[in-house]
């Protein structure tokens, strides 16, 4: 490892996500030294083949096995593939691919061999960030949070915000800036709201051969069931206090909720469902944010953003709307993670995943000098 991973300095760190969405690999570059956000650098982004998203839909949530094998060897290639043209870079965080989550039974699993892509990539990867937060007691996610307290200072924000993730599962993280440091008690609390995403695009693949809603176009056409967003919010999840997480299955009979309805009444219905989730979800900050701030894929869906609009009682915008990467900014947390990970530096605490101690997960591989 590098002298100025070890020290205090400037890192420019490499990081890589790959979501529950399936898309593909993001990838990005962040100057941090672990606390402050001092740059952003080159970004890019590396898509699954069918093929490919196949094998990876086909392992999710197994633990173990041949198509959990067949999934970290797409997973680790498709990961060269993206990271291999990044010149300059001192240190690499690997999330890999999330095929099962389930931290109050099972634990969490990635597959990713960290170690193998260090050898690849001849830089030291950060990897396996999750796990030692939930064999602590932690849910493992989300873990983007101290990355968001980092972005909130970035853009110079002076009231409490929210930054609200819609990948394949949706997630918020509540800001204080007026806290030094997200360690501090009241500077955030994060939660997975519910499903996003992943149930719209699976329902989209199931019915019509389709990745996605693009553009929110057939949900545009359809209605919302009212008895079926009334059937989906009983759900105890929805009652539970945060911190709090969820597997990308754990809502899979939504799709059944929403089995009779002509396809645009149904994706319209799946839309309606993430909206009023992250509407219940909000009203567990600790005071009401300023302005919510999307990320992910779902920022895209005009129809979702508008519902959440409505649902919502401050502004909701695209995080473009303060200078940064929708598209890239949980590939740009784990890379500023991996630079916490290797300084000894936290990356969840109580108010993130419920861990009861502050917690940075992760392993270290590195390289042959």
């Amino acid at each position: 490892m590098t002298r100025a991973i070890r020290g205090t300095g400037p890192v420019r760190a490499l990081g890589a996500m790959s979501g529950t969405s399936l898309d593909g690999v993001d990838a990005a570059v962040v100057d941090t030294d672990g606390h402050r956000i001092i740059g952003f650098g080159e970004v890019g982004y590396r898509a699954y083949s069918d093929a490919e998203r196949a094998v990876l839909r086909d392992a999710l949530g197994v633990w173990t096995g041949a198509a959990a094998e067949a999934a970290g060897r797409v997973v680790d290639a498709a990961h060269v593939d993206a990271l291999a043209g990044f010149t300059g870079v001192e240190l690499v965080g690997f999330h890999g691919q999330t095929l099962a989550h389930e931290p109050r039974g099972r634990g969490t699993f990635q597959v990713g061999d960290g170690a193998a892509l260090a050898d690849a990539l001849q830089v030291p990867v950060v990897w396996d960030f999750r796990s030692d937060d939930v064999s602590m007691g932690g849910e493992g996610a989300p873990l983007a949070p101290f990355f968001h307290f980092a972005c909130a200072k970035w853009i110079g924000a002076e009231a409490p915000v929210v930054f609200l993730n819609l990948g394949g599962v949706g997630n918020v993280t509540f800001v204080d800036p007026s806290r030094e440091r997200p360690e501090e008690a009241g500077a955030l609390l994060a939660f997975d709201t519910g499903p996003a995403n992943a149930p719209i695009n699976d329902l989209m693949q199931a019915r019509l051969g389709l990745e996605m809603d693009e553009g929110g176009q057939l949900a545009a056409k359809g209605e919302v069931e009212t008895g079926a967003l009334e059937l989906f919010l009983a759900e105890p999840y929805f009652a539970r206090m945060p911190p709090k997480s969820l597997d990308r299955n754990d809502f899979a009979e939504m799709i059944e909720l929403v089995g009779e309805l002509s396809d645009a009444d149904a994706v319209a219905t799946l839309t309606g469902m993430c909206a009023a989730a992250v509407a219940q979800g909000i009203e567990h900050c600790p005071v009401p944010p300023s302005r919510i701030l999307v990320t992910g894929g779902g920022r895209h869906n005009p129809v979702l953003m508008q519902m959440l609009s409505v649902s919502l009682e401050c502004p909701v915008e695209p995080v473009e709307s303060v200078g940064l990467d929708g598209d890239m900014l949980e590939a740009q947390a784990f890379a500023y993670l991996a630079v916490r990970v290797a300084r000894g530096l936290p990356t969840s605490g109580p108010a993130t995943t419920g861990v009861p101690a502050l917690v940075g997960g992760g392993i270290v591989s590195t390289v042959d000098d």
